[in-house]
């Protein structure tokens, strides 16, 4: 037998121990209603109405034997129809009925159908459903939901029930559930989900539209339309524990989140997305089940979405009660004794909450009425850095295990590389607590008013704790003679991000690294540069000193750090921000002017950070740019002379020209006197170029043609 006859027959045996469908599904006695008074006629009146219901009924009883069953539904009473089942109309004979123009027709066309339509005959149930028509379905749903004049308000959970029933038996064969006229049925399946009291029902409505969802993309974009999703997920923390509809609606949310992607959507739809992020943050925060779990790795799945549309939808929402159901269930979740997997899934979303909605998220003081979980800022803060700090702690031991210890070269391939990507998870929150403690403490950004100084000062004592740890990491990778790894890359950049706030942490381990930190490679480098350049604003700090640049340049550090900046200026190159590149020239800059200390002398790479530098000044009017650029090259240029540079076979003459074009355009900066940084580099211009005039003719000749120095 077929999907149809499955839902009208299940009341004449008892049903198996899994169904589909509810127990509560429509009863005979709710056909009867549903043909004894239907308001609405299909595509207009009749064209000769009949007189009385009852002859409607009669009618009825006579083309459809199983109707009497469906009033009397005993053992015997099934027994007894099955030889008159065997003898049901055929196909033709039941879409005529449903195509007939009264209500009364359709509907007892709809009942032959349970018995014609057999098993696996998804050809049958289309034509059924093309027969009968979405048009007719949509009024039975309107008329169970009071829409439409005219109905008994007893009678409207009985069309409801049929109306559900019906679109949920039809929606089992795919091309159905992917039709348009069952999808735009979707509002109002929403509709009585939000309003219907009765759980069976509700049971039904999510399994059909967990069918919707899964036959085509416009049936999973219908959902995004405003008010779909509150109406449908507004009451889940409601549902009983345990109960068929949590499961059903759960399993309807996790269809939508791994189906649905923020790319391209229209703003309207985005702000569905946003409003399923809400829904699934109230679970999340309240239940105590499986279901908090689910909706915690489904929030995550959405939110890690680097760059989405979606960020901007959530940061526009007027309320912001689902950023404080977040942080409950990841209070929740960190605090309470929970697998390792989980306190990474919250200590991920919490770092998916900072990269949305800024580092301050953290500090923020959001609270729930009648909240039981309610945690002090300061608590918060260092709850979720504390449960990264353990995590990091495990997961670098675990690793250093799996790569220089076992045996098992499998192990290898597989746990270590769900490790390193579970500790770039964490680095990545670290760091933006890190950058949050700094604003905090008064750094750059909005400082927090709500943190404590003994907080702070508590998380950069653990800050210190988990860096020297990492730095041991790298101590380990050293003594093994491992280089290149994704791993090793995201320890350097953590060691960098924190070194930046106190360039002094750690010293002793920092200044023994610092050269092999200098060659470790990402995965898939050739050759060391993203470890250089995050450890560049440490350096540009350092090296203000004359310990400092002897420490770096001590082991030609110096030279990678040029090696960097070129690779940053360079026009086919990756697009790099400037502001690495100001590092870069700000260490180098206070390298040359501890030159003498240093024992700096003239190099091949000092010809090509030439060239790199009037690339970047290029032809730019922001006077940082060219006088940074300009004061580091009059300081290389002290090192040489023009004969030396023209007998290089790597150095193009045509340079010459470009460092006095750059040179003149710096000294035509109209700098204002508030800005000493830029008046003390004009200083050195200036000075500079005056020691080495005459060993550059031609410069010389350029520059007293447009500037008098």
């Amino acid at each position: 037998m077929g999907p149809l006859y499955s839902y009208f027959r299940r009341f004449q045996s008892p049903p198996p121990p899994l169904r589909f469908l509810s127990d509560a599904a429509v009863s005979g006695g709710a056909l009867l209603a549903c043909t004894r008074r239907f308001p609405l006629r299909a595509h207009g009146p009749a064209p000769n109405p009949s007189p009385a219901f009852p002859l409607g009924v009669t009618r009825l009883a006579h083309l459809t034997s199983p109707l009497h069953l469906l009033q009397d539904s005993s053992p015997a009473a099934a027994a007894a129809a099955a030889p008159t089942t065997a003898s049901a109309p055929p196909l033709d004979d039941c879409l005529r009925l449903l195509r007939g123009e009264r209500d009364e027709q359709k509907l007892a066309g709809l009942l032959i159908a349970a018995n014609v339509c057999r098993a696996g005959d998804a050809a049958a149930v289309a034509e059924v459903y093309r027969a009968v028509g979405p048009r007719f379905l949509r009024r039975l749903l309107n008329t169970g939901l009071g829409k439409v004049e005219g109905g008994k308000e007893e009678e409207r959970e009985a069309y409801l029930r049929l109306a559900v029933t019906v679109l949920a038996g039809l929606a089992r064969v795919p091309e159905v559930a992917g039709d348009e006229g069952v999808v735009s049925t979707v509002p109002l399946i929403a509709e009585v989900v939000s309003k219907s009291p009765d759980l069976t029902i509700t049971e039904e409505c999510f399994e059909l539209l967990s069918l919707v969802a899964t036959a085509s993309d416009d049936g999973v974009h219908k959902f995004c339309e405003p008010g779909i999703i509150d109406m449908l997920f507004g009451q889940i923390s409601r549902f009983p524990d345990g109960s068929r509809c949590l499961e059903l609606a759960t399993h309807l949310m996790q269809l939508l989140v791994h189906k649905l992607r923020a790319d391209n959507m229209s703003v309207e739809r985005l702000q569905g997305m946003a409003s399923m992020v809400a829904s699934l943050a109230v679970p999340f925060n309240v239940l105590h089940t499986s279901v908090k779990f689910e909706s915690l790795h489904m929030l995550t799945t959405l939110l890690s979405q680097k760059e989405s549309p979606l960020h901007g939808a959530l940061r526009s929402m007027p309320s912001t009660i689902w950023e404080s159901h977040i942080r409950g269930g990841i209070i929740d979740v960190l605090q309470n004794r929970v697998v390792s997997s989980e306190k990474l899934q919250a200590l991920l979303l919490a770092e998916c909450m900072m990269s949305i909605l800024g580092e301050s998220w953290l500090s923020e003081d959001h609270k729930i009425l009648d909240n039981k979980n309610v945690m002090s800022i300061d608590k918060f803060v260092l709850l979720v850095l504390e449960s990264a700090r353990v995590e990091v702690a495990v997961l670098l031991n675990e690793l250093a295990f799996s790569k220089y210890e076992s045996s098992e070269s499998s192990q290898i391939d597989g746990a270590i590389i769900q490790k390193q990507r579970n500790l770039a998870i964490l680095f990545s929150l670290i760091e933006r607590i890190i950058k949050m403690i700094s604003d905090a403490s008064g750094g750059e950004g909005e400082p927090s008013q709500t943190i404590h100084e003994r907080t702070i000062m508590q998380a950069i004592k653990g800050l210190n704790e988990t860096i020297s740890l990492v730095l041991d990491f790298l101590q380990d990778a050293k003594d093994h003679g491992q280089r290149k790894g994704d791993d090793l890359l995201a320890a350097v950049r953590i060691v960098g991000s924190y070194l930046a706030e106190t360039p002094y942490a750690c010293q002793e381990k920092t200044g023994r690294l610092l050269e092999f930190i200098f060659s470790i490679k990402g995965q898939d480098e050739s050759r060391p540069f993203y470890s250089v350049r995050f450890m560049l604003p440490m350096l540009s700090q350092i090296t203000t000193t004359a310990d400092g640049c002897r420490t770096l340049v001590s082991f030609g550090g110096h030279k990678a750090v040029i090696d960097c900046l070129i690779k940053m200026t360079e026009q086919n190159g990756m697009m790099v921000d400037n502001g690495s590149i100001f590092l870069a020239c700000d260490t180098n800059i206070n390298i040359m002017s501890n030159r003498k200390s240093s024992h700096i002398q003239m190099e091949p790479c000092f010809i090509c950070l030439l060239q790199a530098l009037i690339t970047w000044a290029g032809t730019t009017d922001a006077s940082s740019v060219i006088m940074t650029a300009s004061s580091l090259c009059t300081m290389v240029m002290e090192l040489t002379s023009e004969e030396f540079l023209l007998s290089c076979s790597d150095f193009d003459p045509k340079t010459l020209g470009s460092l006095s074009d750059l040179i003149v355009r710096s000294l035509h900066q109209d700098i204002p006197d508030s800005d000493m940084e830029q008046l003390n580099q004009k200083q050195i211009i200036v000075s500079g170029y005056k020691r080495w005039a005459d060993r550059f003719p031609r410069v010389r000749n350029v520059v007293h043609q447009h500037v008098s120095v």
